[in-house]
């Protein structure tokens, strides 16, 4: 029965992989950016730079050309609510393994949410450091984006505080899951698939397999609804910045590029931690790591998903990195639906920058609470691309921030979606090699403990 399952899970993961290589013959990210750059050129002529069309007549163009980014996003965020439940329990049953499960599950689970703490810790300091969100016109954005979105006067903003994280941390456990699935609180529908996806691994096989197949169904579904939005990737990317380049300009535009890069300095010390983490306790040499994982890492980067590249990380783990069947088969799906750092990481920046831009003092109480919900959330990311900005709207009510912001950010998030989602399957290759490690040093001591007792 247990050999039947991983064969099944075998074979869903392949049917993944013809999506990843079908995107990569069709080069969607060379046509992603393409679409970034004649959207901002398209965007400057019709913009008040040329005066090439009156204001309203640019308005109401703007927002023709964006409506396929629009569609984009109502068909991701329409499928990310039944897309995590499944992935995370799909991820927790992979291997209906309860040794395995009770050997490496805690160790692994206790590890993703470390790093993933630390991830945004880095965020929050990058953007507190580099300050991305004061080398744009605030007022001009606020003016822009304002109207989209009624924002709190800043006199009746309830920040949280030290004394009300404990009330704000029972709130997210759901009480009732089906309330929480319909008004999308992505937080609680995760920890009740955590829950559910547990209790799954320790019933019968026999029980429990058909609902595993029901959310293999499930998944595949929800894979189908988002290959037909990445479709519209290019033409939405080059709607949405042509757009926000006719509203605010190319001066605000270029303001960006600071945000752009505090995000990337963020995940460059992310993966140079990985790197350390190798090094120091798996024994790894980071220079064999890279060489042995840098084709998965350059599809993950083309398709923005790591659930996409999840059956030629298995593949890359096993083959190049020596990691065994056991290990791999159920820390890389796992990782591909709880271990997003990079995630992580973008949410701390893009909250810190949106919070400069709108002029939100944020207290310490609300950064733990960034962390706190940032490490759920992200926790709970779908491995597919362009969720991780739907997903920041809950990080951004958490502490008060206008949702609004999100416009401003939604444009340039592509390339950010590409790097963000090769650290996340970094993280994954490096959690594998480091848990294989762990277990062949468990194995090794039980193998000399049987030695002495004889």
């Amino acid at each position: 029965m247990q050999k039947r399952t991983l064969l099944s899970h075998s074979n869903s993961l392949i049917h993944l992989s013809d999506y990843l290589y079908s995107l990569t013959r069709a080069h969607l990210w060379l046509q992603v950016l393409i679409g970034m750059a004649l959207g901002i050129v398209v965007g400057i002529l019709l913009g008040p730079a040329t005066g090439w069309l009156k204001p309203e007549v640019s308005n109401i163009v703007g927002n023709w050309l964006a409506l396929p980014g629009q569609l984009f996003l109502a068909l991701i965020q329409m499928i990310v609510i039944p897309l995590v439940f499944a992935s995370v329990i799909r991820g927790l049953a992979a291997s209906e393994n309860l040794d395995q499960l009770r050997r490496i599950g805690i160790r692994v689970v206790i590890y993703f949410v470390i790093t993933t703490a630390i991830a945004i810790s880095i965020g929050l300091a990058v953007a507190l450091i580099i300050k991305p969100g004061t080398f744009i016109d605030s007022n001009l954005i606020q003016a822009t984006l304002g109207s989209s979105q009624t924002v709190v006067p800043d006199g009746s903003l309830t920040r949280p505080t030290l004394g009300e994280l404990p009330t704000k941390l029972i709130t997210i456990l759901p009480t009732n899951p089906l309330t929480s699935m319909v008004e999308g609180q992505m937080l609680q529908v995760v920890l009740f698939a955590i829950i559910f996806g547990i209790a799954l691994v320790l019933m019968q096989p026999s029980q429990a397999k058909p609902l595993l197949d029901l959310m293999g169904s499930l998944q595949e579904v929800c894979m189908t609804v988002v290959r037909w939005a990445m479709w519209l990737a290019p033409f939405a990317v080059f709607g949405l910045l042509a757009q926000l380049t006719t509203k605010i300009g190319l001066n605000s535009l270029l303001g960006m590029a600071v945000y752009v890069g505090t995000v990337l300095l963020g995940l460059a010390i992310l993966m140079l931690c990985y790197l350390v983490i190798l090094s120091v306790f798996a024994r790894q040499s980071p220079l064999a790591f890279l060489k042995s994982s840098r084709e998965v890492l350059l599809l993950a980067f083309s398709t923005s998903s790591s659930a996409a590249v999840m059956p030629l990380s298995i593949k890359t783990v096993e083959e190049k990195l020596n990691v065994r069947p056991s290990v791999s088969q159920f820390v890389i799906p796992l990782g591909a639906t709880i271990n997003m750092n990079g995630t992580a990481l973008y949410q701390g920046v893009a909250a810190i920058f949106l919070a400069q831009v709108f002029g939100i003092d944020i207290s310490t109480g609300g950064m733990l609470l960034i962390i706190v919900t940032a490490v759920g959330a992200s926790i709970g990311s779908p491995a597919t691309p362009g969720v991780g900005i739907v997903i920041l709207a809950l990080v951004l009510d958490s502490v008060g921030i206008p949702t609004a912001g999100i416009a401003l950010i939604m444009g340039v998030d592509r390339i950010l979606d590409m790097s963000r989602t090769a650290v996340n399957v970094c993280g994954d290759l490096t959690a594998c090699v480091l848990m294989n490690r762990w277990v062949t040093s468990d194995q090794t001591e039980q193998a000399e403990a049987i030695k002495q007792a004889l």
